[in-house]
């Protein structure tokens, strides 16, 4: 069976964000429509990868899940950016062999990236994916130099239950200590479209994955906001019904009343799934995500120098 990008099942925490919301377009809806009716092979045929270096199944751990893939451009600059990238799936299903297209997307900016698959529900419930995604950060960390990335200049991005993962472990530095790697300083976090403030759970898909410790507020990125936590970009399309906006706008408002960095951005009729479909040039025009990327890792790497 061609491969499919998961469809996300967090409506249950898509609660009535008060900002402006606009009308859905025609273009949005052909962007999930694609998502839900094609093969991901589709898209990803007609991504070029002519200029990059692609490493396939690094083992970052003993579980068979626990591989990842990596993007290295063949014009890499000295020093370049690293970004470790978390696919979505609601914790339960996804796979990084079908997100070639952000991995080009995010390499054409001159970064290596890291593409990781990690275990989800029900192999592992809350932390287990978590853990998984600091061990392929600390692999990153320890290993990236080898091929050319800069250690010091690693950011780590997602989309949905991957942004989850990437806030989650800029925000709880315990996660990459137990990991092995205390102290590791990241140098910022990218969000797209991720829950991050999302009590109570209703859905009873997602309970079994959280509902597995008695304080709930501990599998929540905005009880971890501190003003002291490496800069973060958090965007997010004011049309998504999935994860609510204002997952992203509560994180922010806490994160700045604690003297935290944090740039917040709303993308105009942008559904779930089309805010990561914008990474590509395909339907890069339908919400500059990659142009703040870009953005947030030259502002970031510009003010630590």
């Amino acid at each position: 069976m061609a491969a499919r990008l998961p469809l996300p099942h967090l409506s249950t925490i898509a609660r009535p964000y008060h900002g402006a919301v606009r009308t859905v377009t025609g273009l949005s809806a052909m962007l999930t429509a694609l998502v839900a009716c094609a093969p991901v092979d589709l898209l990803n045929a007609v991504i070029p990868t002519g200029g990059l270096t692609i490493t396939r199944d690094i083992a970052y751990g003993e579980e068979a899940k626990q591989r990842l893939d990596l993007y290295v451009p063949k014009t890499l600059k000295p020093y370049a950016p690293v970004i470790v990238f978390f696919y979505g799936g609601a914790w339960q299903e996804g796979d990084k062999k079908n997100y070639l297209f952000a991995a080009q997307a995010l390499a054409s900016i001159g970064a290596v990236v890291v593409v990781p698959n990690y275990r989800v529900y029900p192999e592992v419930t809350f932390p287990g994916f978590l853990e998984d995604a600091a061990a392929a950060t600390a692999w990153t960390l320890k290993n990236i130099a080898h091929y050319g990335g800069d250690p010091k200049s690693i950011f780590v991005a997602g989309h949905s239950a991957g942004a989850y993962l990437s806030i989650m472990l800029v925000l709880d530095q315990d996660y990459l200590t137990r990991a092995g790697v205390a102290g590791a300083k990241l140098a910022g976090g990218i969000g797209i479209s991720g829950p991050y403030d999302f009590l109570p759970l209703t859905r009873s898909d997602v309970k079994p994955i959280f509902e597995v410790v008695p304080d709930m507020a501990v599998t929540q990125p905005i009880t971890y906001a501190r003003g002291d936590a490496p800069p973060l970009l958090l965007v997010t399309g004011d049309a998504d019904t999935t994860v609510g906006p204002y997952n992203s706008h509560n994180l922010a408002n806490k994160l700045r009343a604690l003297g935290g960095r944090v740039e917040d951005r709303y993308y105009p009729g942008v559904q779930h799934i089309g805010s990561v479909l914008a990474l590509t040039s395909l339907f890069r025009g339908r919400a500059p995500v990659l142009a703040d990327i870009v953005g947030f890792v030259s502002k970031t790497r510009a003010e630590a120098e």
